[in-house]
């Protein structure tokens, strides 16, 4: 299994870091009836990004009820020296694992130790790293991953260059490589993204910060459900 079962053509990705965590399993649950078949979890470190976010005792507790509902964990680390926590990543029950190339002397070898682990793979890269550069290591990774936002906090708006760098890395990457775009996703800008190119949308706040989240979730899917792709 991997990317190729997991994800459709277009894919809302409701990220967890914007869950209210006091119903964190009821709101998954509800989501997963609404059709939501892939969740993504961040992981910051406090030093890559200022925040601490949520890690691998969270993802332990979830994981076998997103499993258990045919779901996947989608990990994206905001961290330092990423690869040194691939492997809690895969023992807490993630299925793959996102890193930044900012954060990671060589991309090739991370990507190599990830599918040693039997995790999806991809990478990711900030505003402020030219796309070239992302693209140029993306080789074995599955998806890349480009920020629309500069990592961190849920809440954040689409900067208004994103969409220009995902229409440039869609035409550099191959047609088998996903696209994916974290950062402001919603309902003002998720058209916008996916005619750029990305066919993974990340969204927090848009899901999560509703009264309904499955609700939002719905309304948020149907929009892209038959938008073309770059």
């Amino acid at each position: 299994m991997g990317w190729s079962d997991w994800a459709r053509a277009a894919e809302i990705e409701p990220s967890i870091y914007a869950a209210d965590f006091s119903r964190l399993g009821e709101q998954l649950g509800a989501l997963v009836e609404a059709g939501a078949r892939v969740f993504h979890f961040d992981a910051g470190d406090g030093h890559f990004i200022p925040e601490i976010t949520i890690g691998p005792v969270v993802l332990t507790s979830i994981s076998p009820l997103v499993h258990a509902w045919g779901g996947v964990l989608d990990c994206h680390l905001m961290v330092e020296q990423p690869e040194r926590h691939f492997e809690a990543v895969a023992n807490a029950g993630g299925d793959s694992v996102t890193f930044h190339i900012e954060a990671c002397a060589n991309p090739g070898d991370a990507v190599a130790k990830a599918r040693s682990l039997g995790l999806g793979v991809g990478i990711a890269f900030s505003p402020d790293t030219p796309v070239e550069q992302a693209a140029a290591a993306a080789e074995g990774a599955d998806l890349v991953l480009c920020m629309s936002i500069h990592p961190g906090y849920s809440g954040q708006a689409f900067m208004p260059e994103a969409a220009s760098r995902i229409a440039q890395l869609r035409a550099l990457l191959p047609d088998v490589t996903r696209v994916q775009v974290d950062g402001g996703i919603n309902s003002d800008t998720v058209g916008s993204a996916r005619q750029a190119g990305a066919d993974l949308l990340v969204a927090g706040s848009a899901v999560f910060w509703h009264d309904d989240p499955a609700g939002a979730y719905t309304a948020l899917a149907g929009s892209v459900t038959e938008g073309p792709r770059g």
